[in-house]
């Protein structure tokens, strides 16, 4: 058993790799391209709407709401880089039906990756919303001497998002494949629908935790730090 699809190397020359963590990375953005391309043929302008048009429209209109949820109030706005966070951490994790599939949020350097993402487009639209001048001024709210402190938290939020996300998937397989060597006949369905459950449950997470992050930024009323305590406790 493998703690990390890193551990799974199918090619090698010299300091180049092929592990399994880039091989199914490529193969989401190949599945995310087609899929994509063939949704796009399926739009329709009529009023007849086809079935695989109408369920594409209620999950962005279901993540459109979430993000409005948070208190951002144009969500078409942030759906493109929220809606893709989300879409690709639920699909890694639901892959995992596939046999021989190991998921790439299964490797801390997939999710300080997304982690990072978040860290960088957080500012963008926060100066964006609010211009250059305002957006750093609110890190030293509500006092000056919060400044070092903001910048503190803003790195370890970061860092939180990639361990918890790489925690959960990584002690989730775990547990299956425990359970799985323990008892192969009873639990394999049960702990897959379980599996899978809770990789929609991060999915979610990271996603909310993301939307939250931006909110705070492009927040014109800014009297609180970055990060809200409700949120951030694991």
């Amino acid at each position: 058993m493998n703690l990390s699809p890193d551990e799974i190397v199918y090619w090698q020359l010299g300091f180049f790799k092929l592990n399994a963590t880039i091989l199914f990375t490529w193969c989401l953005m190949l599945v995310f391209f087609i899929g994509a391309q063939l949704l796009r043929r399926l739009l329709a302008n009529k009023s007849e709407r086809t079935r695989w048009q109408n369920t594409l429209e209620i999950i962005v209109l279901t993540i459109e709401k979430q993000i409005s949820s948070v208190g951002l109030s144009n969500p078409r706005q942030y759906i493109g880089f929220l809606g893709t966070l989300f879409l690709y951490v639920a699909l890694a994790n639901l892959f995992t039906i596939f046999p021989g599939y190991e998921p790439p949020t299964g490797s801390l350097s997939t999710t300080i990756s997304l982690a990072l993402c978040v860290f960088v487009t957080v500012p963008y639209y926060g100066i964006k919303q609010r211009g250059l001048k305002d957006y750093l001024a609110s890190y030293t709210q509500p006092t000056f001497i919060m400044l070092p402190f903001n910048i503190i938290g803003e790195i370890s939020r970061t860092f939180a998002l990639a361990v918890r996300l790489f925690g959960n998937i990584m002690s989730g397989s775990m547990i299956i494949g425990i359970m799985l060597i323990i008892a192969p006949f009873v639990f394999p369905v049960v702990m897959t629908a379980l599996g899978l459950l809770t990789g929609l449950v991060q999915a979610y997470i990271f996603f909310i935790l993301a939307s939250v992050y931006i909110a705070a930024a492009t927040s014109v009323d800014n009297t609180q730090t970055h990060f809200p305590p409700s949120i951030e406790q694991p």
